[in-house]
């Protein structure tokens, strides 16, 4: 089914919804509540625990994440030892009953860090915070630059279950293009290394959309990933952001008018990507879990299948990490451009103990923002939702709550009618518009909020 057979003015891509709200929605918090009360009466048996590294070798083109290329000296170990104080902080606030269910490493590039930072990494979850990475699913993000054997050897005896490499391409122009500079010869070496290192749940990343990408292309970098038979595969659309280096490139175009975030031809051609993927990954045995993400057949249970993203807690450590509990989500400033993510880590690193013990900047969620992170993060996933679930939660059926966007994802075709009943369950098509689905469950003050924010 073609987008111009459902609604020709549906823009299939306009956000990536990985969490809700974002950042840009996050606003200083006046009262600087403690952690200690925020956490007081949360259920703390199954959290979520994330640790935030803002260091990447280079910064590719298309990147709006929170990270800083490279780390002058002494800022590396400046950054672990707040860290650590951080841990102290934030573990005495939880309080010793705390029990975590996972743990992630993310960034920027976790691997950025050498073997020995690694390990001190390591400890901090460990002892910092109490979290037993050798029990608990541990995935950890790298490059393939970084992706080295003493670095993965560490990685390895600590306990990691899932390794996510972000390839991009395996065809060297296009990388080239993402201002992604890497040899296919280099990636193959890093997956080789990662294979040679024994963790279990192999990542490759994949981006579609590339300029210069074609249909042979983008089935050549599919099939030279599923030559090591990765545990799963992510496949992400090109977006252009504005600060990111693609952004920055379209905006020094004086001639072109194009606006990246609604050109309807390249729509149409990441859709006719994403749909070639989709189906070469399922003819392979692939299962969909989402729009983006794709699991091998046999591959192992990843172990976090007590930790839910609804209603679970999360803490994040690290200026970029969000923290969650059910009344608030709070986090450091948020910064795109290079020169603001400096000042952010600069003041990070230059903290005493006691300023981690309080939230100060975030988003307080009301009891609509609540209902509508819990559908959104349901229903995004291709095993949907049981209406059930959502009510014992709530007290109230989604239909009720949401009968305009529910009517209006029917109507356009993106709900499986074959889905059972009380079931809410994304069609294939549903599936291919998360990005344009999960925005129009955004709240207007979320939309305002975000729309009001002075992008940095």
């Amino acid at each position: 089914m073609n987008i111009s057979t459902l609604d020709s003015t549906v823009r299939p891509y306009q956000s990536y919804v990985y969490a809700y709200p974002h950042k840009t929605a996050y606003r200083p918090l006046v009262e600087r509540p403690a952690l200690r009360e925020l956490w007081a009466a949360e259920p703390r048996d199954a959290l979520s625990l994330y640790l935030h590294i803002p260091f990447c070798e280079v910064r590719c083109g298309f990147c709006n994440l929170f990270t800083r290329i490279g780390a002058p000296e002494g800022l590396v170990t400046a950054y672990l030892d707040a860290l650590e104080r951080q841990a102290g902080a934030v573990r005495e606030a939880l309080g010793a009953d705390a029990r975590f269910a996972a743990a992630a490493f993310g960034g920027g590039t976790p691997t950025f860090l050498e073997a020995a930072e690694l390990e001190r990494l390591c400890d901090i979850a460990e002892k910092g915070m109490g979290a037993d990475l050798g029990a608990v699913p541990l995935s950890v993000e790298a490059s393939p630059a970084t992706a080295t054997a003493d670095r993965l050897a560490v990685l390895a005896g600590r306990g990691a279950t899932r390794l996510s490499l972000g390839v991009q391409s395996f065809v060297d122009a296009e990388a080239r293009s993402a201002v992604r500079p890497q040899r296919r010869a280099d990636v193959e070496a890093a997956l080789g290394r990662i294979r040679e290192a024994g963790i279990p749940v192999l990542n490759i990343d994949l981006i579609y959309g590339i300029d210069g990408q074609t249909a042979d292309s983008w089935r050549h970098s599919l099939d030279a990933a599923l030559a090591w038979r990765p545990e799963e595969l992510y496949l992400y659309p090109l977006y252009v952001r504005p600060l990111t280096g693609l952004g920055r490139k379209e905006a020094r175009e004086p001639e072109a008018e194009w606006d990246p975030a609604w050109d309807p031809e390249w729509d149409e051609r990441r859709l006719r990507l994403y749909r070639a993927g989709r189906d070469h990954l399922l003819a392979h045995g692939y299962e969909q879990v989402s729009m983006r993400m794709f699991r091998a057949p046999g591959a192992p249970a990843t172990g976090g299948e007590d930790h839910a993203c609804q209603t679970d807690g999360m803490v994040g450590l690290g200026c970029g990490a969000r923290s969650y509990t059910s009344a608030l989500h709070y986090s450091f400033d948020y910064a795109v451009d290079m020169r603001e993510i400096r000042g952010i880590v600069d003041d990070y690193v230059s903290r005493p103990a006691a300023d981690f013990a309080r939230a100060e900047h975030g988003r307080w969620m009301t009891g609509d923002e609540a209902r509508r992170r819990h559908l959104l993060q349901s229903v995004l996933q291709a095993e949907g939702m049981a209406a059930a679930e959502y009510r014992a939660r709530f007290g109230t059926d989604p239909a009720e709550d949401f009968p305009a966007e529910l009517a209006r994802f029917r109507g356009r075709g993106w709900l499986d009618p074959d889905a059972a009943p009380g079931h809410l369950r994304l069609s294939p098509e549903g599936l291919a518009h998360s990005d344009a689905l999960g925005p129009e469950l955004f709240s207007p003050a979320v939309r305002a909020a975000m729309a009001a924010y002075d992008l940095k």
